[in-house]
């Protein structure tokens, strides 16, 4: 994604994701787990938002103080593995658009096949997060990315908990101002099970 990766390695990040692959963790745990870290993850891949100073009135004066400028995020889940992260990211960011992309894998060529596409009209008024819990083999990202750059968001951001080196390198391929972000480096595609 424009050779640009970013492992977000913050220890609380780290922490919970060892919890969530521990396999006593009982699903209801594992579930809030996934909704915490992708709050966490959230809070990383939004820290470039602009910002602009607006006048508001406090309890005491008046001031200048900074809220986010423009159009707010848009997450986009790919269906149905991205919807933990995408419960958790609007947890922390209640009024982001939500729009959805289904993929599945062709069993005979492998290829990315899409079932469904529905993103908000204004998504080239916003910054783009495309969810999704594992990049392994990088091809349902890498079409994801592509059919969502023919809407023209402002950028676009995949993020990930787990990413393995075969779909690190094919993500590098995607269109121009793509980024990677994801908590966790797998050694081979199959570790991603684990």
């Amino acid at each position: 994604m424009q050779n640009s990766v970013t492992l977000i390695d913050h220890p609380l990040i780290q922490h919970k994701l060892t919890l969530m692959r521990q396999k006593d963790t009982s699903t209801a745990k594992f579930r809030q787990l996934l909704e915490e870290i992708s709050m966490l993850l959230a809070y990383e891949v939004t820290r470039d938002l602009p910002l602009e100073k607006v006048a508001i009135e406090t309890p005491m004066t008046t001031m200048d103080a900074p809220m986010l400028s423009g159009k707010k995020v848009v997450l986009i889940s790919i269906m149905r593995a991205g919807q933990g992260i995408l419960d958790g990211m609007l947890e922390l960011m209640p009024s982001a658009r939500v729009g959805h992309i289904g993929l599945y894998r062709n069993p005979k060529t492998h290829v990315p096949v899409e079932y469904y596409f529905k993103v908000p009209t204004d998504v080239n008024e916003r910054e783009m997060l495309v969810v999704d819990p594992m990049l392994a083999t990088g091809n349902s990202a890498v079409a994801a990315v592509y059919r969502l750059k023919e809407t023209q968001p402002q950028s676009i951001k995949f993020v990930c908990l787990l990413a393995a080196p075969e779909g690190i390198a094919l993500s590098r391929r995607t269109p121009r101002r793509a980024h990677l972000h994801c908590s966790h480096w797998m050694s081979t595609a199959t570790s991603c099970q684990g």
